[in-house]
């Protein structure tokens, strides 16, 4: 029974039962009863209660990679790219990743946690007797308000971002404000924030899917519960890196 056991804890197989569940959801968009007070209510978990630590990190990211940055290209006299710089690299990588791992953090271990309390509680097990099916009341709502409100965030915290570099450039590098916002404009083009979105829908499933499916596989009790939650934010941490760089290969030029 150990090695059962343990092959049913392993983080791999769990990861599958991420991919199944993620089959299921889609089949149930098309065919499962949608909650609609359950989706509001998990927007505004996704939304508004995250909102401080998303833009206060992008805040000071922006920032960071002003300051990094714009000391080099002012040195070369590029001042006119400080703010073509920050914006294609902070719209294209950072603000969609910075974005996605604290909402990893803050909502999807509380997914994790809040499922795995359940089905160690044989809540769960209660809804089925009810003919509710788990994954229209408690998966369903959950993805389709992380996947609406993670683009929301993401534009946020590029905005965020792009007020806390265009500060340091005024302040410490003395960049007319004007020169840095048409440096953004002329780099930045409408595809980019397509791909900012696609993003974000991305990003707003794997949370939500990897959370959901590590707390429905949760078994045992307190500390097992705490264990889904920790390994579904780190989980998710990963899928989202190797995500991105899969879209970075597929969206971006070939650097070949």
């Amino acid at each position: 029974m150990q090695p059962k056991r343990k092959l049913e804890n392993s983080w791999i197989v769990r990861c599958f039962l991420s991919i199944f569940l993620l089959g299921q959801v889609l089949v149930h968009i098309v065919q499962g009863k949608i909650y609609y007070r359950e989706i509001l209510r998990h927007l505004e978990t996704a939304g508004p209660n995250s909102i401080s630590p998303v833009l206060l990190v992008n805040l000071f990211a922006g920032m960071i990679f002003t300051l990094q940055t714009a000391r080099e290209l002012v040195k070369f006299g590029a001042v006119n790219t400080v703010g073509g710089a920050f914006a294609v690299a902070f719209c294209r990588e950072l603000a969609p990743i910075l974005t996605a791992s604290i909402i990893a953090g803050q909502v999807g271990s509380a997914f994790a946690s809040e499922i795995g309390a359940m089905r160690v509680t044989e809540q769960i097990d209660a809804l089925y007797m009810l003919k509710t099916d788990p994954v229209d009341y408690l998966i369903l709502p959950r993805v389709i308000a992380c996947c609406v409100m993670m683009p929301i965030m993401i534009i946020f915290a590029l905005t965020t971002g792009i007020m806390g570099g265009l500060f340091v450039a005024v302040q410490l590098y003395h960049v007319e404000p004007e020169v840095f916002l048409d440096s953004v404009r002329d780099f930045l083009e409408p595809s980019d924030l397509y791909i900012l979105v696609l993003k974000g829908l991305i990003f707003g499933a794997i949370v939500s899917i990897n959370g959901c499916s590590w707390g429905l596989t949760t078994k045992g009790g307190a500390k097992e519960v705490g264990e889904s939650a920790k390994t579904a934010v780190v989980t998710t941490w990963v899928a989202i890196f190797i995500m991105d760089f899969v879209l970075a290969l597929s969206l971006f030029e070939n650097p070949i």
